[in-house]
């Protein structure tokens, strides 16, 4: 019996024990008055009836206040207290009960205030106990994460039904830049913490290499390595090798002596379109000058054994074969020379060069210099964004030989460095005043190995330039007095670092974003209505519109979405889009959520957005706060876009008021605030999802303390409050 019910009947009984009394007496009396008395007495009813039924009215009115103070105090300010101490043991240990009402709801107040100092007091000695324990394991998981994460290929870790576990930043890199959709919405989305890796390699081929591995190891091989090439579904060749993660001898004993050594997989992937597509530009190269010098080889071989064998031949015929000889080779000579322009890139993509920060590459060179030849060294007009294809230690290395030539044959005192770019070229100047250097001196240098301090190298400045498919200019500043070499080097193309770097929230170093070790255990994450809360994998997103009305036109005009696996909210797999609503904001709605009629425009449109944001979603639960709002949002584009959002939805608002029903207020700042959660970027979709994100989890175990364990209970639980019943 809830506590409605219960003051319910107490009214009733206070009615009854304030107009029983009466009515029984009168109902005595009846029965004993005969009937001259009975007309008596109903004249006398009729004369002080009305005062004495008023005088029961205020009285029962005065009883009625005061059983209803008396219940607000004393029954519900304990059941507020009970939730208070819920929170206070789950999800909030510094969360105090509010010393409210009479004077003994108020000392038990105290005593649970004390009691919660107490528990915490022991909670930190046993916590600090514990992480004294976790130090040393915790310590072994980051080694391996950063070892992971300092590769140069991308990384990926994962458990036998192909959930990712880890993935290191270069995974990242390479499938953001896979990932379909605008640039600025692919957010990563084919890559997550607990997601499919089948999402983006062929499965048949991941089992067939974990089937190969299987056979090698039950046969003692040593090479327990699979390797194979992939295509992605946006056509990008992919070169993964794969090792096994195989069981320790204790998780052996623990399985039960299970054959299966296996517990997963780390793959190393590589991207090997552009490769590719450069051996296939240098065979395409090496087709066409064996196709077309073929024939002209053998006009000009005819020729010249025609000539050998006739020494008298009449000079009109010589003259024949000659032109012959002379017209074939001047054919191949120009099929020659267009194959090597039109090919160039293609032939200097063998020499292994890197995307490297320019200024990094400068001030390498100016330490070198420094360091070897004692040469003072300046910088001016650095772009520090510039980014150059290139060898950094063979430039290095021929910057160091031109300052050391100067040096020694024109004494000079200091040594100016200058970085810029124009169009798709960088130049590195290299400055000096002083005496010029002449076009013979250059052309020398050019062609003179790099020798530079002792250290022998075979290069030189021309072969440098050439693996770069730049060049060496020497120019003079009249009017300062000053000359420069001029190093010409192309701009790095280096797409997948921009991509990101565009991404909000996105991350440049190289540390992994995430590694959860226990999702080794974590099976398959299909939605289950019976799976338990703690198993399911949940996106928590949140909207801004043009206005509260969805029904009458508004749009949605920014959406933010977070994904949580295994009591984790993942911060980093995010999607923050601004949208273009194609329609004017309310000026009203503006000062709420800050976003601008400038900010919208140019904007990817809802069409566009919301196909992303619905992979970003798959195989997950739906949470919001006030989920019905931003449904029904969503539901009204499903004719528009044919996208359904048909997985389950929890709303933390309903989820609040089951398990908070006797406190007053239920919005997101109100629920945060008793769960001890910092709210930070309110009013923006990302930071309400952020934050209700944090709420849900924290609620988790309050519902389980309520058994409520599953994702179908805690939908049910949801379904039956007052606040289910708002339609939009």
């Amino acid at each position: 019996m809830n506590a409605k019910t219960r003051f319910a009947l107490a009214v009733v009984m206070l009615g009854l024990l304030m107009t029983g009394p009466f009515l029984l007496t009168v109902g005595v009396l009846w029965a004993d008055l005969g009937a001259d008395e009975r007309a008596g007495f109903l004249a006398a009813m009729d004369r002080w009836l009305p005062i004495g039924g008023l005088i029961t009215i205020v009285a029962l009115i005065l009883g009625l206040q005061l059983l209803r103070a008396l219940f607000r105090q004393y029954v519900q300010g304990l059941m507020a207290m009970a939730e208070t101490l819920r929170l206070m043991l789950g999800a909030n240990r510094n969360f105090r009960v509010t010393l409210d009402g009479p004077p003994e709801v108020q000392e038990l107040a105290r005593a649970a205030n004390d009691l919660a100092q107490q528990r915490d007091a022991l909670l930190g000695d046993v916590e600090a106990q514990i992480g004294e324990a976790k130090a040393s394991v915790e310590a072994e998981k980051n080694r391996l994460a950063a070892l992971m994460s300092e590769l140069a290929l991308g990384v990926v870790v994962c458990n036998l039904d192909g959930r990712i576990l880890l993935y290191n930043n270069r995974a990242r890199l390479q499938f953001v830049a896979l990932a379909q959709g605008p640039t600025s919405m692919s957010g990563g989305a084919l890559i997550g913490l607990g997601r499919s890796i089948f999402s983006i390699l062929e499965r048949a081929q991941v089992a067939h290499a974990l089937e190969n591995i299987r056979q090698r190891l039950q046969k003692g091989s040593a090479e327990s390595v699979a390797h194979f090439i992939t295509t992605t579904r946006t056509g990008q060749l992919l070169r993964a090798q794969m090792a096994p993660v195989l069981r320790t001898e204790a998780e052996g004993l623990a399985a039960g002596g299970d054959d299966c050594r296996i517990t997963g997989y780390v793959l190393t992937i590589e991207n090997i379109t552009k490769s590719f597509e450069r051996e296939a530009q240098r065979d395409q190269v090496l087709q066409q000058l064996t196709d077309g010098s073929r024939a002209a080889l053998g006009n000009i071989r005819a020729a010249v054994e025609n000539l050998i064998e006739s020494p008298d031949m009449e000079p009109a015929f010589r003259e024949r074969f000659l032109g012959v000889i002379d017209d074939e080779t001047r054919r191949m000579s120009e099929r020659l020379g267009k194959t090597m322009n039109d090919f160039a890139d293609s032939l200097k993509t063998r020499w292994p060069l890197e995307d490297v920060l320019g200024i990094d590459v400068v001030a390498a060179a100016q330490r070198r210099i420094e360091d070897r030849l004692k040469l003072a060294t300046k910088s001016e007009s650095l772009d520090d964004a510039l980014w150059i294809r290139a060898d950094s230690f063979t430039l290095i290395q021929a910057m160091t030989f031109l300052a050391s030539r100067l040096q020694d044959h024109y004494d000079i005192r200091e040594l100016r460095f200058r970085l810029l770019a124009e169009g798709k070229m960088a130049f590195i100047d290299l400055i000096w005043s002083g005496t010029p250097v002449s076009s013979e001196t250059l052309y020398t240098w050019e062609l003179e190995p790099m020798h530079v301090a002792g250290e022998v190298s075979p290069l030189t400045l021309r072969d440098m330039a050439e693996r770069h498919g730049g060049e060496i200019w020497y120019q003079r500043d009249k009017a300062a007095h000053r000359a420069y070499f001029r190093l010409v080097l192309p701009v790095a193309d280096t797409p997948e670092v921009q991509h990101v770097e565009s991404l909000p929230h996105a991350r440049s170093e190289s540390r992994p974003e995430y590694y959860d070790f226990d999702l080794f255990n974590f099976s398959d994450t299909r939605i289950d209505l019976d799976r338990k809360l703690t198993e399911v994998a949940y996106s928590v997103f949140d909207t801004e519109t043009t206005g509260l009305e969805p029904s009458a036109g508004d749009e949605i005009i920014q959406i933010g979405a977070v994904r949580a696996i295994n009591g984790r909210l993942l911060r980093q797999e995010v999607i923050d889009q601004i949208i273009d609503p194609r329609r004017p904001l309310k000026p009203e709605g503006i000062p709420i959520h800050g976003i601008t009629e400038d900010m919208v425009r140019g904007q990817p449109t809802i069409d566009v957005v919301l196909p992303v944001f619905h992979e970003f979603c798959a195989d997950t639960v739906l949470v919001a706060h006030n989920a019905a709002f931003d449904m029904r949002f969503l539901q009204l584009k499903q004719e528009s876009t044919g996208l359904v959002f048909d997985q389950p939805v929890l709303d933390t608002l309903l989820l609040s008021a089951v398990i908070h029903p006797n406190q007053e207020s239920h919005r997101l700042e109100a629920i945060a605030e008793r769960l001890g959660i910092n709210v930070i970027g309110r009013h923006t979709a990302l930071g309400d999802a952020f934050v209700t994100g944090e709420v849900f989890l924290k609620m988790v175990p309050l519902l389980a303390d309520m058994g409520i364990h599953t994702l179908r209970e805690a939908l049910a639980a949801a379904e039956q409050t007052y606040y289910a019943r708002v339609k939009y």
